[in-house]
């Protein structure tokens, strides 16, 4: 086969995932819109929108013409590492487009949207109950999915979905680390609430807190850190997240007048994964190898910004007096005072309000249980009781009700099984990163003294941000800090942070 052939071949693969990538821009757009924007009557309609979307990208990726064009372009040499990578990435991503049935993704994609608009109303009502038949279709649908995909890609069903948020990740490489961690946990916490207890409480700033105000200040932190909004918007949300397009990031929070810091952390947490989508190169924007290197990868970047960097002494003690500023004195805005505010330890419920020392154990909870109900170990119906007794035995507490349990969350109500183990394997990583750009940049936490991040935002564009997908997570981890993913990182952080 001739070389102008294989080329060809490989400029036609890259205008067709150009084409899949503008769609997907358009779904990632809608979903913004349904999340932060949309009246409730038109959940039915975007459903449908949604649903077409899916299906024209899926008849791209599965079109016959896909096969052999990845074949004629795999017989080139001398491609470069990223178009080699590139080939590589479309090639799973048809592997996984063509074990799906194109009826099946577009009734899961209605089925999802439909289920994520009723457990909005469940969680409000607190009542499992009204979303369970339309959530055991998702189940249904998920299952289907994942045995399909599983086939096609020789993995089990729940690793086969896994792979589809953080690619090279199996069950067997996460419950080790996780089991390692529990044990971690079952001596750190009582020791690290023993030592907090040595201490004053933590006093909360005094309030009320404006939500126009609040925003500004979100902002004006979202601008500090970095984030242009030139190509940014920051909105509200029931859930925050980071949506949007790597040149149009869309970033969401949730206010709450009694408590000005949870939507500050919330739009640093969402800031680091914009930087990071904003950071990826554009000369592959829209192709595999352009995007990010999985959802792991993502949690890191909003992790070493929220948690490992602004959460720091050194940075905290420079935001006191900006938080004092923007509402007014308060002494709850003293170093210690904000430091011991920002990282207190406690049992609670709610996921996205744990500290970092128990967070992971809310991920063990929901990657135990999903895995469980993607390989049919637990029946949709029974979720609420293995919930509350999962919760009992790794933090010794029990929800009150299913909004401080099993629906406080959008993910699986959205279709998003295996998502939940990224969190904390980028936890990890995170912490890992920040050992590495603590060792290479000089001056870093004198910079975070002065609430700069930018030599901290330098490094991950050169080690992370502009490598895109060219690595795998592990081995993304090696090129910027030296090993692979070690969580004892992790846990000399939180030893240093909670119990020295």
């Amino acid at each position: 086969m001739t070389e102008t052939r294989t080329n060809a071949a490989y400029a036609r693969l890259v205008a067709r995932f150009d084409r899949i990538g503008a769609l997907d821009e358009a779904s990632a757009m809608l979903n913004w819109d349904a999340a932060a924007m949309m009246p409730p009557g038109g959940a039915a309609s975007r459903g449908d929108q949604l649903a077409v979307l899916a299906g024209l990208s899926h008849e791209l990726l599965t079109a016959p013409e896909v096969a052999a064009d990845l074949a004629a372009a795999a017989e080139a040499d001398g491609r470069d590492p990223w178009q080699r990578a590139n080939l590589l990435l479309m090639r799973h991503a048809h592997t996984r487009a063509i074990s799906l049935p194109g009826d099946l993704v577009e009734a899961a994609t209605r089925a999802n949207s439909a289920c994520e608009k009723s457990w909005r109303e469940a969680r409000r009502a607190a009542d499992y109950g009204q979303v369970l038949s339309r959530f055991t279709e998702v189940v249904k649908l998920a299952r289907e999915e994942a045995q399909a995909l599983g086939g096609a890609l020789g993995l089990s069903p729940y690793d086969a979905l896994m792979d589809g948020y953080q690619r090279g990740i199996r069950a067997a490489d996460v419950a080790p680390i996780f089991a390692a961690y529990e044990h971690f946990l079952a001596d750190a916490l009582p020791r690290a609430e023993a030592l907090a207890a040595e201490h004053p409480a933590a006093r909360m700033p005094a309030g009320p807190f404006p939500i126009p105000a609040q925003e500004a200040f979100c902002r004006r932190m979202a601008e500090r850190i970095g984030l242009g909004f030139d190509h940014a918007r920051l909105d509200r949300s029931e859930h925050p997240f980071c949506g949007g397009t790597a040149s149009d990031v869309r970033i969401t929070t949730r206010y709450d007048v009694a408590d000005g810091l949870k939507a500050l952390f919330a739009v640093l947490h969402e800031t680091g994964h914009a930087l990071y989508e904003r950071g990826l190169p554009s000369a592959f924007a829209r192709q595999p190898v352009g995007s990010a290197a999985g959802m792991a990868v993502h949690e890191s970047q909003s992790l070493i910004v929220e948690m490992q960097a602004c959460r720091s002494d050194a940075f905290l003690g420079w935001l006191g007096p900006e938080l004092a500023g923007a509402f007014g004195p308060d002494p709850a805005y003293e170093p210690g005072n904000l430091a011991r505010l920002c990282r207190r330890v406690g049992r609670g419920f709610i996921r996205v309000d744990a500290d970092e020392l128990t967070y992971p154990a809310h991920v063990i909870l929901r990657f135990r249980l999903e895995s469980a109900l993607i390989e049919g170990t637990l029946q949709p119906a029974d979720l609420p009781g293995a919930w509350n007794e999962g919760m009992k035995r790794l933090l010794g507490i029990v929800p009150p009700d299913d909004a401080a349990g099993c629906l406080q969350d959008i993910h699986w109500y959205d279709g998003a099984f295996g998502y939940f183990p990224s969190y904390s394997l980028g936890a990890m990583a995170a912490a890992q990163l920040m050992a590495a750009a603590r060792r290479d940049v000089a001056g870093l936490e004198d910079a975070l003294a002065e609430g700069e991040l930018a030599p901290l935002i330098s490094w991950l564009a050169g080690n992370v941000h502009a490598k895109a997908s060219l690595y795998g997570f592990n081995a993304l981890l090696q090129e910027a800090t030296g090993t692979p993913l070690d969580p004892a990182a992790f846990q000399a952080h939180l030893a240093q942070r909670y119990l020295a």
